[in-house]
């Protein structure tokens, strides 16, 4: 089950905005979480992130969740559903998507990421990182930086590291509550909050989660201050050694450019928009690129349906 079918996700949510519900499908079998958002006049959408956990290889268990899913949000009166599968692409899993009545729709989570599988040794690991990469975790422990897990009381020090990396790259960031809200609604198994200084003087953090196996890097920030020393590098390789310690046998650097493998090393030089920046970092840990099937809507009401297709699409840049 992917992290954002937990129930720790969807309390998460439901803390700005959304309302968690969890149905059983497949003769209750399958769990699935289904996110519910409020829009104007009180309508509303539904959306099923990374989920349901069934074998979306098996395309009859597939379309029978599919259908229940699709029953269920139309008893909750909501204009559309959408559905992102934990899944790759694939003409099977389209045409299953397509017999239950959903069409490809637009992603709210990244479509594609690089996925490190960290169940070999730590010398293997770092072997399979590039060279550049692996140098750069060296260095920065020979330059003095030092990694440690914070606490709590650490998460103003967090929000501020964020500021400071919005104001650098342009990147929009989450207000201060979300974070803190994200920090304590996981177990404290489940997740990290991974600072690096040099001298005691904060340099960067990354909070990390783990759920069933895999773990995910959702958010980090750095400072403009010692970039040289590299400390997002030992960062990312101390989170990988914390998932490690947690028995997790993959880490997810989340979202990088939607672009094929081809084309992300062809252009990855000369690109800095969007994520494009961030991918040249990611790349270096050696993992490889996993593109999801994207996002699919079942629309219930045609005419609402594209009034707020319209308007999102004014509201993005």
């Amino acid at each position: 089950m992917h992290l954002l079918q937990s129930p720790h996700w969807g309390a998460l949510k439901s803390q700005f905005g959304w309302t968690r519900r969890e149905i059983p499908l497949t003769d209750r079998r399958i769990p699935a979480q289904v996110l519910f958002r409020p829009l104007l006049a009180g309508l509303k959408l539904a959306y099923v992130p990374k989920g349901p956990a069934v074998d979306w290889h098996d395309l009859r268990q597939t379309r029978q969740a599919l259908r229940e899913l699709r029953q269920f949000a139309r008893r909750k009166g909501v204009i559309f559903l959408k559905v992102e599968p934990d899944a790759p692409p694939s003409p099977d899993l389209q045409a299953a998507f397509s017999q239950v009545g959903f069409t490809p729709a637009r992603a709210i989570q990244p479509v594609n990421t690089i996925v490190v599988d960290i169940t070999p040794p730590e010398e293997a690991i770092l072997a399979a990182m590039k060279s550049k990469t692996r140098y750069n975790i060296r260095l920065a422990a020979r330059k003095g930086v030092q990694v440690r897990e914070g606490t709590a009381d650490d998460l103003p020090l967090f929000f501020r590291l964020t500021e400071i990396t919005a104001r650098r790259d342009g990147f929009a960031v989450h207000a201060p509550d979300y974070y803190r809200a994200a920090y304590h609604a996981f177990p404290p198994e489940n997740r990290a909050l991974l600072l690096a200084f040099y001298r005691d003087e904060p340099l960067a953090a990354v909070m990390v989660f783990a759920w069933e196996g895999r773990a995910y890097y959702l958010y980090g920030a750095s400072s403009n201050e010692h970039r040289d020393k590299m400390p997002a590098y030992l960062l990312q390789w101390e989170a990988i050694r914390w998932a490690r310690r947690r028995g997790c046998r993959s880490y997810d650097l989340w979202g990088i450019p939607d672009a094929s493998p081809d084309r992300l090393e062809a252009e990855f030089l000369h690109r800095r928009d969007g994520l494009w920046g961030v991918y040249r970092f990611k790349r270096g840990f050696g993992g490889r690129v996993v593109r999801s099937a994207g996002a699919f809507d079942c629309v219930y009401s045609r005419p609402l349906y594209f009034l707020f297709t319209q308007l999102l699409e004014r509201r993005t840049p």
